[in-house]
């Protein structure tokens, strides 16, 4: 069999010999080019496992040449040398498509797992010192045939093959943790540690002991050296779930073991070097929370490189009974008998409730029909279905036999006057201004890092805001 082929694109012929000579230390075949156009023709002319590309060439930029192999050569992984700190430019170019990004001085430990990770993707990573862990058992499938399942199902197609941060959107239960563990298992990265961290349920004041880590005796209690979260799962993925309820300190942190791939554990002076990839969660609105200064912008930009949405289970009604179905069968098991069937008028009070609390609440529901059904068969009085709270006197999702609602369209919703509750938005920021200005005795500069947000984000909502 032969070696997979890396195409190595630099002005420099220094730096070209010397990544030729790291890939023939891992038994990978180099190639080189000094500009876009000869890159260009040798894409075309030959066949590459992988492509590692400067910023700076003598015919245009390395962003030029992802976009290019994004429609003439989309089967080939590309990473971007990156000037050290270009942030914005490394996130420039996971957007365009880039699998990644290496940052000057390259060193060739990274360089190593940069190639070795991404030439997984084309099953060589073997002979290119791939992983030696052990398989993961896998993630349960995404059921339901419904146009926006099958988006998602593309979406994870395409980001499980690059290494850019994801962020995953979605109501409460609609199977957030379920997207990252298939974008993980999807990817070069399936063999390697898949750890989910669940910002909201770790005390403040143990956040980052748990996440980065910390040596004996560097706190009371720390009886032991710990290794931390995030390098348990090197070389593999994090999933940061319901990272809207990550304190700012701790954001500023996070922010800088995402930018240098390096995490320093409580007590330690050094860093250590951390190769993860990065996906979260929320259910939450990143995007107002940013300009309410809850969320440090700058955060916001680096870990929302992709965002993938998983829809509610009021998008996708046909989905309903296919996913009743999936659920009965894995969880009869569980109580020691076959998965019953449901009967019509069942199928039918299921289809017609909205589930707000989405694929976990049907999950619920089906579990209480299990614990009462009988013969066999769940009826529609075993499908207990709990009621939305009432909104202005009504609620929602009723179905009233002669009542003037729309047979075909079962969910009727009264909506609260969202007017209202954009004017209690906008007042809770301006009150979170407003302190930041008085306790900053009205320094905006100083005031918009208290907020965690930029100046010009904040002169933008003070303007909107009418505070001057």
């Amino acid at each position: 069999m032969s070696r997979p082929t890396v195409l190595i694109v630099d002005d420099e012929p220094d730096i070209r010999e010397l990544l030729s000579m790291t890939l023939e230390g891992m038994d990978v075949e180099p190639d080189t080019a000094a500009d876009l156009a000869e890159a260009r023709h040798k894409l075309q002319t030959r066949e590459y496992h992988f492509c590692l590309t400067d910023m700076r060439l003598p015919d245009g930029d390395g962003l030029e040449l992802v976009q290019w192999m994004q429609r003439q050569a989309a089967g080939v992984p590309v990473a971007v040398i990156t000037a050290h700190g270009n942030v914005e430019t490394a996130v420039r170019a996971l957007k365009l498509g880039a699998y990644d990004f290496v940052s000057k001085p390259v060193k060739v430990k990274d360089l190593r797992k940069l190639v070795a990770t991404a030439l997984r993707l084309r099953g060589d990573g073997d002979r290119a010192g791939g992983s030696e862990g052990e398989g993961t058992a896998g993630a349960q499938p995404l059921v339901g045939a419904s146009p926006a399942m099958d988006n998602v199902r593309s979406m994870i197609a395409k980001v499980a093959r690059s290494q850019a941060p994801v962020h995953i959107v979605g109501d409460s239960g609609t199977g957030k943790e379920l997207v990252a563990r298939l974008i993980h298992d999807s990817g070069p990265r399936a063999g390697m540690p898949f750890v989910p961290v669940n910002c909201g349920a770790i005390p403040s004041e143990l956040m980052e002991s748990e996440l980065f880590g910390h040596l004996k005796g560097s706190f009371t209690g720390a009886t032991a050296d710990k290794q931390g979260l995030l390098r348990s799962a090197e070389g593999g993925t994090v999933l940061l779930d319901e990272i809207a309820d990550l304190p700012l300190p701790m954001q500023v942190k996070l922010l800088r073991v995402i930018q240098e791939r390096a995490v320093r554990p409580v007590g330690d002076t050094r860093e250590i070097p951390v190769d993860v990839r990065f996906l979260s969660a929320t259910h939450q609105d990143l995007g107002r929370l940013v300009a309410a200064g809850r969320f440090r912008e700058d955060l916001y930009y680096r870990i929302n490189v992709i965002e993938l949405r998983v829809p509610p289970l009021r998008e996708r009604e046909r989905d309903v009974l296919e996913l009743a179905e999936h659920l009965l069968r894995r969880l009869a098991p569980r109580v020691g008998i076959e998965a019953p069937a449901l009967t019509r008028a069942a199928r039918q009070k299921l289809v017609r409730h909205a589930f707000p609390g989405n694929v976990r609440e049907l999950e619920n529901t089906l579990e209480r029909a299990l614990a009462l059904s009988e013969d066999g068969r769940i009826e529609a009085d075993d499908v207990q279905l709990r009621q939305p709270p009432a909104v202005n006197g009504a609620t929602e999702a009723t179905v009233v036999p002669g009542a003037g609602l729309d047979a075909a369209a079962p969910h009727s919703f009264i909506k609260p006057d969202e007017t209202m509750l954009e004017g209690q938005i906008e007042d809770l920021e301006r009150t979170a201004i407003m302190r930041a200005l008085e306790q900053t005795r009205y320094n905006k500069t100083k005031a918009a890092e208290l907020l965690g947000i930029s100046f010009r984000a904040l002169r933008y909502r003070i303007k909107k805001l009418g505070i001057e």
